[in-house]
């Protein structure tokens, strides 16, 4: 899952991405507004940390853009402040925040905020197991099952069929697998996720058995929502 931590504190922006890192979250960062809402335009997190003072564009106002946007309307918001009077907290919450944090604060506090906020918003994201139809993905000891049988996938594979399991039905150019299942900074020809979707596909069925990847010609690849509805 990736979070955008926007905070123009050097020292504490660093210090969040490590620990954010080391819980496995990917991470982007910005130390102004405006940078931060273009980061927002090119690629929604799944969560935000945001300050309330930045130059270029205060975390208040951001709040706002990002309520107003119906791509981001829903997204999860921890405003960071070293205002922690009643008064701010309430304007920061008003303003679409879904949580509110004081500095200084304890980094193990705010982890544990981001996961309860975060399984509150996405419970699929943080879930040890995904499942549709007979398919059965084991997020913590990687494995996969289908109808009962263990099947042998590669790492990349087992990526791939996850992030299309998070969001069944919706359609993935291969641009946004490549982000999402590779990472932003990994320069690679988009057919590559042509390659690993044949190989994902003849890992998943055998004889007879409905393929749950749908191709979306001229678009790029979907785990099929209907598929769990399959007899």
């Amino acid at each position: 899952m990736r979070v955008l931590i926007v905070e123009d504190e050097e020292a504490l922006s660093t210090l969040l991405r490590y620990n954010l890192e080391a819980e496995g979250f990917s991470v982007d960062a910005a130390a102004r507004g405006d940078d931060a809402e273009l980061l927002l335009a090119e690629r929604t997190p799944d969560l935000v940390l945001l300050d309330w003072m930045l130059p270029g564009l205060s975390g208040i106002e951001l709040c706002r853009r990002i309520r107003a946007r119906r791509e981001t309307e829903r997204l999860p918001v921890i405003m960071l402040t070293a205002r922690g009077e009643e008064g701010d907290r309430v304007r920061g919450l008003g303003t679409g925040a879904d949580d509110y944090i004081v500095k200084p604060f304890s980094v193990p506090e705010l982890l544990a905020r981001v996961r309860a906020l975060l399984r509150r918003a996405k419970p699929a994201h943080v879930a040890d197991r995904l499942a549709a139809g007979d398919i059965e993905l084991d997020r913590t000891g990687h494995r996969v099952r289908r109808g009962g049988t263990e099947l042998h996938l590669g790492p990349t594979e087992f990526r791939l069929l996850e992030f299309l399991m998070l969001s069944p039905g919706r359609v993935f150019s291969r641009e946004q697998l490549l982000d999402g299942v590779w990472g932003h900074d990994v320069y690679i020809d988009e057919r590559t996720v042509d390659v690993h979707v044949g190989r994902l596909r003849k890992a998943l069925n055998g004889p007879r058995q409905t393929d749950p990847i749908r191709t979306v010609r001229g678009s790029g690849y979907a785990f099929d929502e209907t598929f769990s509805l399959e007899p």
